[in-house]
């Protein structure tokens, strides 16, 4: 199983939902652990993303049936609740149409098992007896419960007694087994089953075939299913038990399902004594295995169209003895250890100084980041299984404090106003330019009007849009500032950039008398310069006169010398 990269979007609820937290979040994107993991299957039901993959054998299935070779199908009891059929018959049919070669139902396994379970029993050697029908269970308890193993019993499983029936006779038959659980794959890789198929891919192999179970009719065939079997009841709560004919003396019988349940029981097993536990890791049990198929009605639906289906065979039926099985089905379930290591005190606090934790009342073990203590996430930075980042209130408090950082050490003005124009930050430079003296908490919850009208400030709340003044007089300081205020809409807070432009403002006024002076000079000079144009232009008025009543009289003079010397 693994999960799609792309879709993992950084929410971690696979990590708090993983009872043994078996993935690891690096670069903020889950992965399995595959050492760790139980196979629980929870992480596919609770993934928002549907991000989680599982590797699916229907191509190996599909070579099998091509192949020729005689396969067998082996069928868990729950096909009643996932595939909506009454009888096992409809299913054989259409298997038997897909190839397969001899068509069983799981149940048969779970009546030899059931009898192995008596037989432990009746040597009364087992202090407390925990089944070992659920793989998840067994390796839950491997790997993390060691001190429950002497309790667990030493059977093998429904499915893995069953395929070693099916070969008894057959040794090269090739054994798919159909069921609601993804554990059953692991399970079937170390026992030699060749394939498993959730109940939704078998649905895809039909459907592939043109074959639908709604128009298979009820036939009777002979099937080595014939007769009844309480085992058939083993996918729903307290099935185990049920499957008894009587039980045994000297034991108390009850049923946990759930992890964390199963979890609890396990760390009490001590103080138990004589407890026979039927466990199932699905909580309901294998009726709400993670790849069945929901139905209306749940699983109060399923539980009863199964035990209907058990009872009605009861009922039309001689109860047949469980076979002989004809092979040894005891199993020894060794200690598995995850390949990680303790980490050190000084390790753990190195990583909880490193997130700002440096007491007890530091370590809220909120649960946010997937893990149930900050120690145990620490643990997990430790063995490398998730980044130390991954702590909301650290990061929270990281992010605030540096947006803090911002605004108190920002060159610029920056007053952060709520929607009653009263404030809720400000920064030094802000309080310079308003004339404000100590600390910005000592102004928050002051109102904005006390040191300018907050006309902006009403007009981007109002407009719900950005709004500028690039000459805002503030009379207490006498100085000028360019405002621009935003609406802050998801916080409902107004946000106020102030700058200080009393210096450019000032100098455009000294600029601007400079101006004037000089104008007034230049008209001055200009007067001046217009008296002595007139007055040098009257002198030479005058001038040019005179000369011409001379040039004038000169010229006439002329005249008449020469008229009387014509004359003449």
């Amino acid at each position: 199983m693994e999960f799609k990269t792309v879709q993992c979007k950084d929410c971690y609820r696979c990590v708090r939902e993983c009872p043994v937290k078996a993935i690891e979040v690096k670069g903020h994107h889950a992965q399995i652990i595959e050492d760790h993991c139980i196979l629980c299957g929870h992480c596919t039901h609770v993934c928002p993303q549907n991000a989680k993959i599982v590797h699916s054998e229907l191509p190996l299935v599909r070579q099998l049936l091509a192949s020729g070779d005689r396969i067998a199908a082996s069928v868990a009891p729950s096909f009643i609740s996932s595939l909506k059929v009454k009888d096992f018959t409809t299913l054989h049919i259409a298997l038997a149409k897909l190839g397969f070669s001899i068509v069983e139902e799981t149940a048969l396994g779970a009546q030899a098992v059931v009898e192995e379970y008596k037989k432990v029993l009746a040597k009364g050697e087992m202090r407390n007896f925990i089944t070992s029908a659920c793989p998840a269970a067994c390796r839950l308890i491997q790997m993390y419960y060691p001190k429950a193993l002497p309790y667990l019993a030493p059977v093998e499983s429904p499915m893995v007694a069953h395929a070693k029936m099916l070969r008894r006779n057959n040794p090269d038959m090739k054994i798919v087994f159909i069921g609601p659980c993804i554990a059953k794959k692991r399970e079937a890789d170390e026992h030699n089953i060749d394939a498993v198929l959730t109940f939704e891919e078998l649905l895809t192999l039909l459907n592939e075939n043109n074959i639908d179970l709604s128009n298979i009719n009820r036939l009777t065939i002979d099937s080595e299913n014939a007769g009844a079997n309480r085992a058939k009841a083993f996918p729903v709560t307290r099935g185990i038990i049920r499957s008894f004919d009587a039980l045994p003396e000297g034991y108390h019988y009850m049923t946990v399902d759930g992890a964390a349940r199963i979890q609890e029981v396990l760390e009490n097993i001590e103080s138990l004594d004589h407890a026979f536990i039927e466990m199932n890791v699905c909580p309901g049990g294998c009726i709400n295995g993670p790849y069945s198929i929901p139905q209306e009605g749940g699983m109060i639906k399923a539980e009863m169209d199964i035990m209907e289906y058990v009872e009605h065979e009861l009922a039309t039926h001689p109860h047949t003895p469980a076979p002989d099985a004809g092979v040894s089905l005891s199993m020894a379930y060794p200690r598995l250890r995850a390949h990680n290591r303790p980490a050190t005190e000084k390790e753990i606090e190195d990583v909880l100084h490193r997130t700002g934790k440096f007491s007890k009342q530091d370590e809220l073990n909120c649960g946010a980041c997937g893990y149930s203590t900050c120690r145990e996430k620490a643990w997990a930075v430790v063995n490398g299984y998730a980044d130390i980042d991954i702590c909301l209130p650290y990061m929270r408090k990281r992010a605030e404090s540096l947006a803090i950082d911002v605004v108190r050490n920002s060159p610029e003005g920056v007053i952060l106003v709520n929607s009653d124009m009263n404030i809720v930050d400000t920064n030094a430079t802000a309080m310079k330019m308003m004339g404000m003296s100590g600390k910005p908490e000592s102004y928050q919850g002051r109102p904005l009007s006390d040191f300018f009208p907050p006309i902006e400030f009403y007009n981007a709340y109002n407009g719900r849009c950005r709004v500028e003044n690039k000459c805002l007089h503030i009379g207490a300081t006498n100085r000028y500032v360019s405002l621009t205020v935003s609406l802050l809409s998801e916080q409902d807070l107004l946000f106020g950039l102030m700058k200080d432009i009393s210096d450019e403002v000032n100098y455009d006024k000294k600029l601007d008398k400079v101006k004037l002076e000089t104008i007034s000079t230049t008209d001055g000079l200009i007067m001046k310069q217009m008296r002595v144009a007139q007055e040098i232009a009257s002198l030479l008025g005058e001038t040019t006169a005179e000369t011409k009543v001379a040039l004038l009289n000169l010229k006439k003079m002329l005249q008449d010398s020469v008229a009387r010397e014509d004359k003449e």
